[in-house]
């Protein structure tokens, strides 16, 4: 079973969409050509947003390594980054079977009616796995690894289907998909609280400018391709020692600020990719369900939250964070957790806090401030229990070196384990044991049933 799924795991998503696109739109009535061109249209934006995350990994990486030896900012929690974590959490016994298990819970939710979201973003099921395996490993407990998961699983789900709605309307193109993905879910409470408290202050109205307002109100400056350029450059010198080394850098400087500027540019042009291709496919869908089962029925598509991480607003605000984080990583007291390997997944923080701020960009800074220093807590607390999987994973593949944590480290990752949603299910497991997974279950059922009332009166 680990063999089969790993097989699969590792072609990747940009060879499995064409595949399951061309099986999916086939099979709801779509012409082979139009069904395969669908697919390949997906499979061809996850190739062009790998390359540009590379880009951003591979030219921010070093320069804010950099930054940290210079200024001494090394913390006792090694940043894996989300490849990495995906590898260690797809490695362990949890991970092994996290795609049946799952595919199959998602099945009898859709047969009781508890659910409207099909989730076939097979490659974020990692975060499942990863949730799993923490718990695993703080309880010993096979059984218990399973049920973190699943739980997990099953409150993504029924978070996709409350949160479709506010997504497709928010974001153009997007109708008949769902994000069932827990990192970007987990963030979606903090929008909701968070936005409506920003609310209550005088005046705060005042400050609601989206990224169009951006543009507007401070020019060129207000543009991410500029945004892009100057925090680039700012980081740059930061990595320089002193004021020689800052003039021989000049070239590296303003490469690395035309580098992010291009990541800024090119993720939405990528994207866009994406939505030419779940066009013909969210269409078909919603023709067949209509002809079959009437007007009132719907199902989603869950997807993954690639799909419009390039909207203006996600890409200003993230680029902003970048640094912000880095602050707060060595300024929060007993944190242990400097992100940098994993900040290139800083934009998948606000795929769904987006639609609860109207794209303002301030709530929306505001917002991710907030679950980032709340989030750099919740990774140095998994810590050592992810540690231990990561040995588990290195001591079976030696090779990878990925997966290897350094000597006197231990392991994180922004993505999953920062995320309230995870860390939520981990401290009720580890703080609270028999208790704690008596009212996870005891919540699950009851937003379950609640869905399903929903789902039912609609």
């Amino acid at each position: 079973m680990e063999a089969v799924f790993s097989y699969i795991i590792g072609l990747g998503a940009a060879v499995m969409m064409p595949v399951i696109f061309t099986i999916l739109g086939v099979c709801i009535g779509i012409k082979f050509s139009k069904a395969l061109k669908s697919g390949l249209y997906v499979g061809v934006g996850f190739v062009g947003l790998g390359v540009i995350t590379g880009l951003l990994t591979s030219s921010l990486g070093p320069a804010l390594s950099q930054v940290v030896e210079i200024y001494g900012l090394e913390l006792k929690v090694f940043d894996m980054g989300w490849p990495a974590a995906a590898s260690v959490a797809y490695n362990t016994t949890v991970g092994a079977f996290i795609i049946p298990v799952c595919l199959g819970v998602n099945l009898v939710l859709l047969l009781a009616g508890c659910t409207r979201t099909v989730n076939i973003d097979l490659w974020n099921y990692w975060h499942f796995a990863f949730i799993g395996a923490v718990v695993y490993f703080l309880t010993h407990s096979i059984g218990w690894g399973f049920f973190a998961a699943i739980i997990c699983y099953i409150v993504t789900l029924v978070m996709a289907d409350i949160t479709a709605k506010k997504f497709q309307k928010f974001y153009p193109g997007m109708e008949g998909i769902s994000i069932p993905q827990p990192f970007c879910q987990g963030f979606t409470p903090f929008a909701i609280v968070i936005g409506k408290v920003l609310d209550k202050i005088p005046g705060f109205d005042k400050l609601n400018i989206d990224a169009e307002g951006m543009k507007k109100k401070f020019g060129l400056f207000g543009e991410p391709l500029v945004l892009g350029v100057i925090i680039g450059v700012i980081i740059g010198c930061l990595a320089c020692k002193d004021s020689q080394e800052l003039v021989d850098n000049i070239p590296a400087t303003l490469g690395l600020g035309i580098k992010m500027g291009a990541v800024m540019e090119l993720i939405p042009r990528i994207t866009s990719l994406f939505i030419e291709g779940l066009k013909p496919i969210s269409e078909a869908t919603r023709e067949l369900i209509a002809k079959k089962f009437g007007e009132d029925k719907e199902f989603y598509i869950g997807m993954s939250p690639a799909l419009v991480i390039g909207h203006p607003t996600t890409l200003i605000v993230s680029l902003l964070l970048i640094p912000v984080t880095l602050v707060l990583a060595v300024v929060l007291p007993g944190n242990q957790f400097l992100p940098l390997a994993s900040l290139a997944g800083m934009f998948y923080v606000f795929v769904m806090i987006l639609p609860y701020t109207n794209g303002n960009v301030v709530k929306s800074f505001i917002v991710g401030l907030v679950v980032m220093a709340i989030g750099l807590y919740f990774v140095t607390l998994m810590a050592d229990n992810f540690t231990s999987a990561a040995h588990e994973v290195s001591a079976a593949h030696p090779d990878d070196k990925a997966v290897q944590v350094p000597e006197g480290f231990s392991a994180g990752a922004l993505d999953f384990a920062s995320s309230p949603l995870a860390f939520a299910i981990y401290a009720c497991m580890r703080y609270l044991e028999y208790i704690g997974a008596g009212i996870l279950t005891i919540l699950t059922i009851a937003l379950v049933a609640w869905n399903r009332v929903r789902i039912k009166s609609k």
